[in-house]
Order: C-alpha cells, then sequence, then structure tokens
C-alpha cells in the first residue's frame, strides 16, 4: 500500500512528467500560421498554458485509474 506521502510524490511527477510529455508533443505542430506578427511569445505562453491543462488532465486520469485499480482489494 502507497502511503500519502508517496502518493503525493507519485501525484507531482506524474503531473511534471505528463506536461512535459504534452509540451514536446506540441512542439511538433506547426502553429505558425495561426500567430500573428509580433506575438510569439504570447503564444508560446499560451501553448504552455495548453499543454499544463492538457498534460494534468491525462496525468489526473492515469492517477484516478491507479487509485480504482487500488481500491478493488476492498471489492472482496
Amino acid at each position: 500500500m502507497f502511503s500519502i506521502g508517496q502518493m503525493a510524490i507519485t501525484g507531482m511527477l506524474s503531473h511534471v512528467i505528463f506536461i512535459i510529455i504534452t509540451w514536446q508533443v506540441m512542439q511538433g505542430i506547426n502553429f505558425e500560421p495561426v500567430v500573428r506578427k509580433h506575438r510569439a511569445t504570447e503564444a508560446r505562453i499560451f501553448l504552455l498554458l495548453i499543454a499544463i491543462v492538457i498534460g494534468t488532465s491525462v496525468s489526473r486520469f492515469f492517477l484516478d485509474i491507479l487509485q480504482w485499480s487500488r481500491d478493488l482489494l476492498f471489492l472482496f
């Protein structure tokens, strides 16, 4: 069984890892046709925020599946 501290570390690492993965995937997409001239900084900040939202959502899904699989022990 995981302790509360271990779950906290797992959650933080999961969020950071999935945000990094999302950011790397988003770097492969060409967003330049959508970005206005002289707005590159704002566009990168927006993409970072989108990466945080997507990465956190995927991480939350992963952590929920992990928790639910641990809770299956209480079914029997």
